[in-house]
């Protein structure tokens, strides 16, 4: 087993690690909208995606892994209503290649951010 960790990403905030390679697969941990300095981006769901989006590639590219080879996705998000705008921005860094996903609404996140990704990918 492999940890990895970037300084493009936030810095874990807890007793975890950004993500781990065990047998050529990457495991991400959740990543939800904090900037690599660890700064909570504020503003609208489509927003904090990208941060998200931003986070989950700095973790893949330091794994040895990309959006394409994705396999699986989980994303929870506070606001079922606001799955339309997540899932439009979601498309844009999935628009030829669709993993598997899973999507579920929950209590609540992290810093109470709107929406929090983890991906399962093959390490090439």
């Amino acid at each position: 087993m492999k940890t990895i960790h970037t300084n493009l990403a936030p810095d874990a905030i807890g007793p975890y690690s950004q993500g781990v390679i065990v047998n050529n697969m990457f495991y991400s941990s959740g990543q939800i909208p904090l900037t690599a300095e660890g700064e909570l981006l504020q503003g609208t769901v489509e927003e904090q995606t990208h941060q998200v989006f931003k986070n989950l590639n700095a973790v893949l590219e330091e794994a040895g892994a990309s959006f394409e080879s994705v396999v699986k996705a989980t994303v929870f998000i506070k606001n079922m209503d606001d799955f339309p705008r997540i899932n439009e921005v979601y498309g844009e860094y999935f628009h030829t290649h669709k993993p598997a996903r899973s999507c579920v609404e929950v209590a609540r996140l992290p810093k109470d951010v709107l929406v929090e990704i983890e991906v399962i990918a093959l390490v090439k």
